[in-house]
């Protein structure tokens, strides 16, 4: 399992090499169109959007691995410094960070608090209670429940199929706490924590709705960030320095932090804003089913977490109601529509 883990974090270092080996390209172009500079050829997409996935389906496992050394305040701050750093010196590098005017700093701090400062803290907890493959299944479950809130809170419209993709995606959590109590791999506890952070994802979605009219995502990812470490300083002085004082790091907390700020809290919000871009918001959102099956494949692969039947099909039922929450039914009625109008025929 060591020699698996330590596979995979060589891999991840020489992919960080060549990251930077393109910043380090960027930083040289000269362009006047900030998404000039981050357009990539359509087939390119489709892999950023699949590597967005995959560096957030593995970000669970590395969370696991970190939590053998810090408690989870001291892991996210840490993660957070680490990334705000990044985006914030290539932006500023790039001259394609964009400032927040006065007006627009309460809306920030009122998405920051939503995510990352309560979305990590409910997010962390959970994994620490529950399996990394439990969380990533979880924390899936957020385009799920994304309609349903913006039913009751902006009055949008709430399909038959959103209804019904709700109610398979948490039998599958049924399912998965069943076969969690039988093993007693995990606690309500846990899972309470990912439900508080599925709970502030959506929050974050609201508030994120005007910014997003007025900045890139890459600069509202950059400044949040960096809004997390002064909400998650007071907390971490307060609980969890004794635990920073007292860790001994070694390559293997060190490559796992290191990975967690470039790959899932830096790249990953990078690679999905440009997905996001190049193919839609409802397009790029499938993708986002793929993150629990990488988070089983790394987790059996670099830390033996079992995947048993239980698991597996509470998997396959909540991956099912994502996806049937995100299927166009307007689309799909027309289409048979036409079908059946060409049969008449």
């Amino acid at each position: 399992m060591l020699q698996n883990e330590g596979r995979a974090n060589g891999c991840g270092l020489h992919l960080l090499h060549e990251v930077l080996s393109v910043a380090g390209r960027l930083l040289k172009k000269k362009s006047d169109s900030f998404a000039e500079i981050f357009a990539v050829p359509k087939k390119l997409t489709y892999l950023l959007a699949v590597l967005a996935m995959l560096f957030w389906g593995i970000s669970f496992v590395w969370t696991t691995i970190v939590f053998e050394y810090l408690e989870p305040i001291g892991t996210v701050f840490i993660r957070l410094v680490i990334s705000s750093l990044l985006l914030l010196g290539g932006l500023a590098a790039l001259g394609r960070l964009q400032r927040i005017r006065r007006e627009d700093w309460k809306l920030l701090l009122l998405s920051s608090v939503f995510n990352p400062f309560l979305y990590f803290l409910g997010e962390s907890f959970g994994v620490k209670y529950t399996t990394p493959t439990v969380s990533a299944v979880m924390i899936s479950l957020i385009p799920v429940v994304t309609p349903v809130a913006a039913f009751f809170l902006l009055r949008e419209r709430l399909s038959r199929l959103n209804i019904l993709g709700l109610l398979v995606s948490f039998g599958g959590i049924g399912i998965m706490m069943a076969g969690q109590r039988a093993s007693g791999e995990s606690n309500l506890t846990g899972l309470l924590c990912l439900l508080f952070a599925v709970g502030t994802a959506i929050g974050y979605s609201i508030t994120l709705k005007k910014l997003a009219s007025r900045y890139d995502a890459f600069s509202i990812v950059a400044w949040g960030n960096l809004t997390g470490v002064f909400l998650f300083l007071p907390f971490v002085l307060i609980f969890d320095m004794d635990s920073l004082m007292n860790v001994k790091p070694d390559a293997r907390l060190i490559t796992s932090i290191l990975l967690l700020a470039v790959f899932c809290s830096s790249l990953a919000f990078v690679f999905y804003a440009i997905a996001m871009r190049e193919l839609g918001v409802s397009r790029s959102a499938v993708f986002t089913n793929f993150i629990p099956a990488f988070t089983a494949l790394f987790s059996w692969f670099l830390i033996g977490e079992t995947i048993g039947i239980y698991k597996i099909g509470g998997i396959v039922m909540v991956v099912f109601g994502v996806f049937m929450t995100q299927i166009d039914h307007h689309r799909l009625l027309d289409r048979f529509a036409v079908k059946k109008k060409g049969g008449d025929h």
